[in-house]
C-alpha cells in the first residue's frame, strides 16, 4: 500500500473516530509510511485496519482463485477443535494466575500479548500469547538479527526474551490464551504457521497455497521442526504436506505428538 492510500484511509479513520475534516486532513498529509505503521502502537485498532487493508489486495488478486482445503468444512475438525479448545480454556483458567503473577513480578507490561496474523484465506484476525518479551519489544526488532531465510523471523538468543519469557516459550505455556481463538474459529489446534500480514505481502505464488486452510496451533512444523527450522521455505513444504496427508485420525496424530515434543521441550525458543 503506497503513502497515498495510507493518508486517505487514516483521514478516512480519523473522520470516523469524530476528529473534525480539516484537522484530519493535515494530520494524515505530514506523516510518512513509517509513521503510519507506528500508530499502532498508541492506537491498536490501526493495526487492524491496516492489515485489512493490505489483505484486501493480495486477497483479491492471489487468493480469489484458490478452493478452500476439504478439512475447512469437516465436521470432525471443528469438533476435536471445539473439545480441545474447552480442555486448553479449562487448563487455563487454572494456570493464568500464577503466570500473570511471574509476568508481572519479572518485567513491567501486560500480562497478554496480541498480534495481528492472517487466517484462511487472508483474512486478519488477532492472535494471543502470554507476554514473553519486553513490553517495547516490536520497536526493538529491528535491533535483532534474524538468524533464518525468508519472511520468519527467529533469533536462539532473543535479548528482547524475559527469563519467564524463556520458561513460558519452552514449555509452550505462552501458546494457552490461542485456545480462545480456536475457540472462535479464527485458528484450530491443527493447522499451517498463521502469518503476519507483511510476510504475506512478500508471498510468492506458491506461498499462498498455505492460506486454503484454518492456521493451527500445532502442525508439521512444530512437531517435525519448531524453532529449530532456519528456511520459510521448510514451513512451506510441511505446511503442504500437512493438506496432502490431512484426516481427522492424522490431526489426532499430530495433537499426540505435539504433547511429546512439548514435555521434551525439543527445539523451542
Amino acid at each position: 500500500m503506497n503513502s497515498q492510500s495510507l493518508q486517505q484511509l487514516y483521514q478516512e479513520q480519523l473522520i470516523k473516530a469524530g476528529v473534525e475534516i480539516q484537522k484530519a486532513r493535515q494530520a494524515s498529509q505530514i506523516l510518512s509510511v513509517k509513521e503510519f505503521q507506528l500508530i499502532g502502537d498508541i492506537w491498536p485498532e490501526w493495526e487492524t485496519i491496516l492489515a485489512q487493508a493490505n489483505c484486501k489486495e493480495f486477497v483479491t488478486e492471489q487468493l480469489i482463485k484458490l478452493e478452500n482445503h476439504c478439512s475447512v468444512y469437516s465436521l470432525s475438525k471443528r469438533l476435536i477443535d471445539l473439545i480441545g479448545a474447552l480442555i486448553g480454556l479449562g487448563i487455563l483458567s487454572i494456570i493464568i494466575i500464577p503466570i500473570a503473577i511471574a509476568i508481572k513480578l519479572d518485567s513491567p507490561g501486560d500480562v497478554f500479548y496480541s498480534q495481528i496474523r492472517c487466517g484462511l484465506k487472508g483474512k486478519p484476525f488477532k492472535i494471543w500469547k502470554f507476554r514473553t518479551m519486553v513490553a517495547n519489544a516490536d520497536q526493538q526488532k529491528y535491533l535483532i538479527e534474524n538468524e533464518v531465510e525468508g519472511q520468519l523471523f527467529k533469533n536462539k538468543n532473543d535479548p528482547r526474551v524475559t527469563r519467564v519469557g524463556k520458561f513460558l516459550r519452552s514449555t509452550s505455556l505462552d501458546e494457552f490464551p490461542q485456545f480462545w481463538n480456536v475457540f472462535r474459529g479464527e485458528m484450530s489446534l491443527v493447522g499451517t504457521r498463521p502469518p503476519h500480514p507483511e510476510e504475506v505481502c512478500q508471498y510468492q505464488n506458491h506461498h499462498y497455497q498455505r492460506l486454503v486452510v484454518k492456521p493451527g496451533m500445532t502442525g508439521e512444523w512444530q512437531v517435525n521442526g519448531r524453532s529449530s527450522i532456519k528456511n520459510f521455505e521448510e514451513v512451506v513444504k510441511m505446511d503442504l504436506k500437512y493438506q496432502q496427508k490431512w484426516s481427522p485420525i492424522y490431526d489426532l496424530k499430530l495433537i499426540l505428538n505435539t504433547i511429546i515434543v512439548v514435555f521434551r521441550a525439543k527445539g523451542a525458543y
